[in-house]
């Protein structure tokens, strides 16, 4: 392994951190309504559990899935769920301003994002076959830590100055402003990724 392979898998990692996905909107829409403490908390509980994810594919979790579909399934269908859920919640609540209530505190977003992280298992296969692409075999255990630590240290710069950006008064104005359609579009976002999760291969 050397500086290629990292320098290669960042842009590769860049690329999926910043696809509008659940742990994307769900770092964005906590930070819009919680502020800045709690969107670097659930920031911290994305990358955590990403990285978390990273590793298990080096250590060899897809493995596990193929040898144990059952499993696999299991986690998905509990995660799509779980997505629905909190893709209904943001439906019924689109109308509602926000209030005190509203501001949850930072350790709830930390384990909110750990939860969103952990339901999705695809990311294991997702970074199992981004990792099989990008870095040869034989790779020692200091190595595959080194590669864990990079990805937890990306995803948290990525999330913290999403926190930052999003934190802002002209961007939590903005949100205010637009809350009912944002809140909806984000839902039915959220909605085709768990619906997507629940029927796709």
């Amino acid at each position: 392994m050397d500086l290629t392979h990292i320098l290669t898998f960042n842009l590769a990692l860049a690329a999926a951190i910043a696809s509008p996905g659940p742990a994307f909107l769900i770092s964005v829409k906590t930070t819009l309504t919680g502020g800045r403490r709690a969107g670097l908390a659930v920031g911290a509980g994305l990358a955590l559990v990403a990285a978390l994810w990273t590793l298990a594919a080096l250590l060899g979790l897809e493995a596990i899935f193929a040898a144990f579909p059952w499993a696999y399934i299991a986690m998905k269908t509990v995660g799509a769920l779980y997505l629905l859920y909190i893709a209904y919640g943001m439906w019924k609540g689109a109308r509602a301003p926000l209030a005190p209530t509203d501001v949850k505190p930072a350790r709830h977003a930390f384990w909110q994002g750990v939860a969103i992280q952990i339901m999705n298992p695809k990311s294991v296969l997702f970074a199992a076959a981004v990792l099989v692409v990008i870095f040869p075999p034989g790779m020692t255990l200091a190595q595959k830590g080194f590669v864990f630590a990079n990805h937890l240290a990306i995803e948290l710069i990525f999330y913290s100055l999403l926190a930052f950006g999003m934190s802002t008064s002209t961007a939590r104005n903005a949100y205010l402003h637009a809350k009912l359609y944002l809140d909806r579009i984000a839902a039915l976002v959220l909605s085709a990724l768990g619906l997507r999760l629940l029927f796709g291969k």
